[in-house]
């Protein structure tokens, strides 16, 4: 007994895996496991049998936790958006855009799996609809098939890391961080990787051109009058959205200053980024607008349509990441917005029917029941782990290790790594990131990067052969049989469960390469964050006797003449109340119910000398008037300003 006693948290961590490799469902097993090991500790000694009182509290705390009210809004937000065909729009029309070059199409899932995560932040939904859209078209022109299977998949998971991601929304509500925060921290970091993966396909599509092929000429249904493609226009929008938007990132501070009418000298670089799109593509749709009603032939077929087909999506960016950069909304808020932008959006592309709502928001309460229950399961064994000192032994384990805190980070990644073979991001969130926050944050760590390194790397758990929630998806609408194309007529053959597999493994080293990058330079996380608010508490003090009439501290040090000891004059006696804080105004009832003498305040020494009060600190005050040199401390007189409860 004495061995399960001292080495209680260890057995209790190890009891976990054994019943999640059973195969118990992880909700239950968190909440299972965390009952089990509760009523044995208390048996033993080890816990206090008080311990399982504050379980209702938690459970109650978990239900009245705003922040997680944005997991529905912003999975609602993505079901409508992935329902009412924007995915299919955005692909079809950003797919003509690349198309002519090598490897365009594979540069239009990645741009638009990008678009998807910034609007749907759903990684089953972006998944699933590239692969029904985009891979049969990368099969009919010749793409490799572990190329095409890959990206598709990757730039799925790209929900992960780009907000509004839910996976951050959790990241962020278990290490006690600002959802805002952890949004910013992940901005730069997001969109890099997405360069990575842009990356790779352009050095493919220069020393392996066979396997990205160009589309062919007449697969481009946008076409001028006179044949050109109508490049020339869409290039001349695009430079002079890109001059608006340069223009407003370097007079951000300026604007700054003439709205509030302060000076101000520094803007968020997401607030930057945000505001200029905004503003790049609100000139690009006021002459798409004007084009559309005078008809004058500004812009091109192939122009105005990627105007409006990006409108939309980059609006909904701005209503949710622009008003929560901005300060102007909350995270719960913004996903609240968002949904009621994707029914709008729906209902004005004449998409929304009774049915798509109630598969949208039957799968929203799927997910987010799943979330609850595994919440609660992890509230339950946090709640006995923690009563077991379980923190403590975590960070005895970790904290000791060779390196410090580069140290730390390399031993935490490479575990989640591996763990990301078999547990779920879900599950990675709710029972190993709380059990690391602490030895973080001792080591000096800021969690918003910490939060930020785990959501990439978390990120591999959708790629990882053979258990990749990703894989699966696009397994799910890839065809398994050979099947007749329906524009070449042409017999296609199927995409293979190992093609698969493999298309996904160097995707995953880019992974890998991104946590070594912000593990190298934390600034691009960090560096996004607003500025820390240092106070000055003398200052803060000051104000305080400013503003109670005290005098400043330097009066009160000054020496009194003749005696050797600071002295102070005692305040006025209108401002003492009759009886001090410490001796009860009103007679003390004893337990048989008689009153009780009060008890007499201790007598201070007699060579005690009164410096800023008496030498006991729970002496009462002296009277008023009594030469003793009563303190006029602020605090102090705020006390006895306060009248007393009778």
């Amino acid at each position: 007994m004495d061995f399960i006693t001292s080495n209680f948290a260890p057995i209790m961590f190890a009891g976990l895996i054994v019943f999640l490799l059973i195969g118990f469902p992880v909700a239950f097993s968190l909440g299972a496991c965390g009952l089990f090991f509760g009523f044995i500790g208390i048996e033993l000694g080890v816990l206090p049998a008080s311990l399982m009182q504050a379980l209702p509290l938690r459970l109650f705390g978990i239900m009245q936790n705003d922040t997680l009210l944005a997991v529905p809004f912003f999975t609602l937000m993505g079901l409508i958006l992935e329902r009412s065909g924007m995915a299919e729009d955005l692909l079809d029309t950003v797919g003509q855009v690349f198309g002519p070059m090598r490897g365009g199409l594979a540069l239009a899932v990645v741009f638009v799996g990008a678009l998807l995560a910034a609007t749907t932040g759903v990684v089953a939904a972006s998944v699933i609809s590239m692969g029904l859209i985009s891979l049969p078209i990368m099969l009919r022109y010749g793409y490799d098939r572990r190329l095409a299977s890959g990206v598709i998949a990757a730039s799925g998971t790209l929900a992960q890391i780009i907000p509004p991601s839910l996976v951050l929304i959790i990241m962020a509500d278990q290490l006690g961080r600002s959802v805002g925060d952890m949004y910013k921290g992940a901005f730069i970091p997001g969109f890099m990787l997405m360069g990575l993966y842009a990356l790779y396909v352009i050095a493919l599509a220069i020393f392996k051109p066979a396997r990205v092929p160009a589309l062919p000429p007449e697969a481009r249904i946008y076409r001028e009058p006179n044949g050109s493609g109508g490049y020339q226009s869409l290039l001349v929008l695009t430079v002079l959205s890109t001059l608006v938007a340069v223009f407003l990132a370097r007079h951000m501070a300026d604007i700054h200053t003439w709205l509030e009418g302060k000076p101000v000298t520094s803007v968020p670089t997401d607030e930057k980024i945000v505001v200029a799109m905004c503003g790049g593509v609100f000139v690009a749709w006021v002459i798409a607008i004007f084009n559309k009603v005078t008809g004058m032939g500004l812009l091109s077929k192939l122009a105005e349509r990627v105007t409006f087909v990006l409108i939309p999506p980059l609006l909904l960016i701005f209503l949710v990441l622009g008003t929560i950069f901005l300060g102007i909304a909350t995270p719960t808020e913004g996903g609240a917005m968002g949904a009621v932008g994707a029914l709008v959006m729906a209902l004005v592309r004449g998409r929304m029917s009774y049915k798509l709502l109630t598969q949208a928001l039957a799968s929203t309460t799927k997910l987010a029941s799943f979330v609850m229950f595994i919440l609660i399961g992890a509230t339950v064994f946090s709640l006995v782990f923690q009563g077991a000192d379980g923190p403590r032994w975590v960070e005895h384990l970790l904290s000791d290790l060779p390196g410090g805190a580069v140290g730390f980070l390399i031993l935490v990644n490479v575990m989640i790594f591996f763990l990301a073979f078999f547990l779920d991001y879900f599950e990675l969130s709710f029972i190993v990131v709380p059990l690391l926050a602490p030895v973080a944050e001792k080591l000096g760590i800021d969690l918003i990067w910490f939060g930020v390194l785990l959501a990439v790397n978390m990120q591999t758990s959708f790629l990882h052969p053979p258990f990749g929630f990703a894989l699966f998806f696009l397994r799910s609408v890839a065809p398994a049989k050979p099947y007749m194309d329906k524009v070449t007529q042409k017999i296609t053959q199927p995409v293979t469960t190992m093609q698969i597999y493999w298309g996904a493994i160097p995707f995953v080293l880019i992974q890998l390469v991104m946590v070594g990058v912000l593990i190298a330079f934390p600034g691009l996380v960090t560096g996004n964050l607003d500025a820390k608010q240092t106070y000055d508490l003398d200052k803060v003090g000051a104000q305080m006797r400013d503003s109670l009439g005290a005098p400043p501290l330097d009066s009160m040090d000054s020496p009194a003449t003749g005696s050797g000891s600071t002295t102070m004059p005692a305040p006025p006696a209108d401002d003492l109340s009759p009886a001090d804080d410490f001796a009860p105004a009103d007679p003390v009832i004893g337990p048989s119910g008689a009153a009780a003498p009060a008890p007499a305040p201790a007598a201070a020494p007699e060579s005690a000398s009164a410096t800023t009060g008496s030498a006991d600190p729970l002496a009462p005050p002296p009277a008023a008037g009594d030469g003793s040199g009563l303190s006029d401390d602020p605090m102090a007189a705020m006390k006895r300003s306060v009248p007393k409860a009778q």
